[in-house]
């Protein structure tokens, strides 16, 4: 059977999350200063899951049936970024799962941190895939909780906040972890399971 992809779901999933960061921009009265052209955290890999590599294909290929040529330059940063990091990537190049041995996983805690990434318009300041972008993307900047239980913000956002503050305004993304159950859909109807980077979903 074709895989088809849980646009209703992930159209929620995304609905939900924006309108938990317009509350917390809310609560926040200045303090979170993401805005248009500030890119540091397009700097630097991380994981994303299945479900963040489909919606980047599928936003890939929207690109492209508006604007072929912006399209293009996005697959082609992300064909550069791939050949830049194959030599250390720590999983499977042929797939672009990253590994989950011990060894691995400790070696792509200092990997390619200064590595744009390729759906950044560095020129512009942008994301081209800006409607498309993974959850990390969208939750990246207020204050969210961690693994381990603290809470991560952005080092450029809160500034003069106390730490009271800072919690006062924890956005909580995903509430009933939609996130989760697209997921077990997609790999389910992909078979492919894991996490992986942005480079290789645009690339291929």
């Amino acid at each position: 059977m074709a895989f088809r992809f849980p646009s209703s779901g992930d159209q929620k999933l995304i609905q939900i999350v924006d309108a938990a960061l317009a509350d917390t921009t809310r609560r926040s009265k200045g303090g979170l200063v993401c805005r248009k052209g500030c890119t540091p955290c397009c700097i630097g890999v991380f994981a994303i899951n299945q479900l963040d590599a489909v919606r980047l294909r599928r936003g890939l290929a929207q690109l492209a049936e508006r604007e072929p040529e912006r399209a293009a330059a996005v697959r082609q940063r992300a064909r550069d970024s791939v050949a830049r990091l194959s030599r250390d990537f720590p999983g499977d190049l042929a797939t672009g799962l990253l590994g989950t041995a011990k060894s691995e996983r400790r070696r792509f805690e200092d990997f390619a941190n200064d590595e744009p990434c390729p759906a950044l318009d560095l020129d512009a300041g942008t994301c081209d895939l800006y409607e498309s972008r993974p959850m990390t993307c969208r939750t990246f900047g207020p204050p969210v909780r961690v693994d381990g239980g603290g809470v991560g913000v952005c080092e450029l956002c809160y500034h003069g906040f106390s730490e009271t503050e800072i919690a006062a305004c924890e956005m909580v993304p995903d509430p009933e972890d939609l996130e989760s159950r697209l997921l077990r859909q997609v790999e389910k109807s992909t078979g492919r399971r894991g996490d992986t980077i942005i480079a290789f979903p645009l690339a291929a």
